[in-house]
């Protein structure tokens, strides 16, 4: 599955990172966090590159819904009903800071972008208080919010919290124009450039499948930190999103707009040749938990072409993105004390501010500067036990579920593999076997995620196996696509493994590297 904007043939492709150079600072991840504080720090004569493990923008970035707005669903009311009213201003300021940062930048680039007002609605009269509480909880933070009974979407509606002149945008456009600034401003990008572990050390070094590079400073610019030290895989909750960009006859409504209550949907237009395409988002549920995605998304072309009518499909993807467990990003040091590793994470859906605004804050700590409001995002911040409860739980579910997995009656291993496009666990022996058949090859593969042994399901849209504890996601050969996750998942039959002759991960505990 591509996303309507990383179809395209414009993509800028680079090389794998050399082993054995040192650089100044090294900025793992090449999405939008990660090339944003790259450009701010190649802007202040840093000797700065970008590790990007796969292509830029193909994790969270290049598959979002392109939506740059402050309003963000129902997350201010969440935020308000776990924090003070200062630290809910504090989260607005940044996402404010984050969000004009990036529309000056855009404008001062070329990047096109549409102003467009940004709805929170009710599905359902059961629904009405929950967007109430969004358009108080933005009001008290002193955004300019409205209440209207008319969202003027069609299907039926019961209210909506409405924020005027936000923006939307293209995200391959955005990567492009990001990454080609970098290179002008003296950074360096490689793509293909896995990090499996990095020692902070003086200088830190970090570890490849090929050997090593060095750096002053490492920024984790990943979604999730590929580094268990600080615990954040235990903090975050991995969430899954499905999108789809249809052709539709007829007018489109000229908003943005996502709706309070369940299911979850999202929608936006997005301008092609010759019009404009709806995009339609939904069908959340936590990583790697899904019975099957691939009904998530035809559940989301159903209800589109029942809203709109003729509406045709062209493009189907999914974003997987972390939120934190007392609902605040985490932006700082990945362990106390120590500034040489730095950590951005659990923007929860949002990133085209907080991202941004994440960029803004890690280079002001490297650069000695002072943002105010970031101290509210600070990753070991005083309020973090504020999510406590929600931790115990979410960890209580994770383990609940691998030791539910590791027990569940499986398939015996059988000579009738699975059909093309499908996969399932089986029990051969004592042993749990991923075997999945893709392009007419079967594989068979340890079903043991190499992060913390989590049983992998099968993803039936994507064709890969993805981990129902922490998020982590493999292709239908056992290459690691996110983490936490470093290592591939254990191959069991060499007749069966990809033709590339890759390496094949090591076991469980890959994503602990060195630090």
């Amino acid at each position: 599955m591509t996303s309507l904007w990383l179809d395209r043939p414009d993509l800028p492709v680079y090389p794998r990172v050399p082993v054995g150079r040192s650089f100044g600072i090294v900025v793992v991840g090449g999405g939008l966090t990660g090339l944003t504080t790259a450009l701010l720090l190649a802007r202040a004569g840093c000797s700065v590159a970008v590790l990007e493990a796969r292509r830029l923008g193909a994790v969270t970035t290049g598959n979002t819904t392109g939506k740059v707005t402050v309003l963000q669903g129902t997350k201010l009311a969440r935020i308000a009903r776990r924090h003070s009213a200062h630290t809910v201003g504090a989260y607005v300021e940044a996402s404010l800071e984050g969000q004009q940062w990036l529309l000056r930048y855009c404008a001062d680039h070329g990047v096109p972008v549409q102003r467009r007002p940004d709805l929170t609605f009710a599905q359902t009269e059961e629904g009405r208080d929950a967007v109430g509480d969004v358009h108080d909880a933005a009001r008290e933070a002193g955004l300019p919010v409205e209440w209207v009974e008319d969202a003027g979407l069609p299907f039926p509606t019961y209210g909506a919290a409405r924020l005027a002149d936000q923006a939307q945008l293209d995200a391959g456009d955005l990567l492009v124009a990001l990454a080609q600034d970098v290179e002008r401003h003296g950074g360096e990008i490689f793509e293909g450039s896995r990090v499996m572990g990095v020692h902070a050390g003086h200088p830190c070094r970090l570890r490849l499948h090929a050997g090593e590079v060095r750096a002053d400073r490492v920024v984790l610019a990943t979604g999730t930190p590929m580094l268990d030290r600080g615990g954040f895989f235990a903090r975050l909750e991995p969430n899954r999103t499905y999108g789809v960009a249809l052709d539709v006859p007829g007018p489109l409504p000229s908003v943005m707009a996502i709706a309070g209550d369940q299911p979850s949907r999202s929608l936006r237009t997005a301008p092609v040749t010759g019009g404009e395409r709806l995009v339609v988002a939904g069908g959340s549920h936590p990583g790697g938990r899904a019975a099957s995605p691939r009904e998530r998304i035809r559940e989301l072309t159903r209800w589109a072409a029942t809203h709109f009518p003729g509406a045709t499909p062209t493009h189907a993807w999914s974003a997987q993105d972390y939120r934190g467990i007392d609902e605040l990003p985490s932006v700082g040091p990945l362990v106390p004390g120590s500034d040489r590793v730095l950590v951005a994470t659990g923007y929860d859906k949002w990133g085209l501010t907080t991202g941004v605004a994440a960029a803004l804050a890690l280079t002001s700590t490297i650069l000695e500067g002072q943002m105010p409001w970031a101290r509210a995002l600070r990753t070991w911040r005083p309020n973090a036990l504020t999510g406590l409860d929600k931790a115990v739980r979410f960890n209580a579910d994770v383990a609940a579920r691998l030791a539910a997995d590791r027990t569940a009656p499986r398939v015996h291993s059988s000579a009738v593999v699975p059909p093309e496009g499908q996969g399932r666990v089986e029990l051969d022996g004592q042993r749990l076997v991923a075997v999945s058949t893709v392009n007419g090859r079967t594989r068979r593969l340890s079903a043991a995620c190499t992060h913390l042994g989590g049983v992998v399901t099968w993803n039936d849209a994507e064709c890969s196996w993805d981990c129902p504890l922490h998020g982590s996601r493999f292709t239908a050969d056992g290459t690691v696509l996110e983490g936490p996750a470093v290592s591939d998942l254990r191959r069991l039959d060499a007749t069966t493994t990809r033709d590339d002759g890759a390496a094949g991960g090591g076991g469980g505990g890959g994503g602990g590297g060195d630090i």
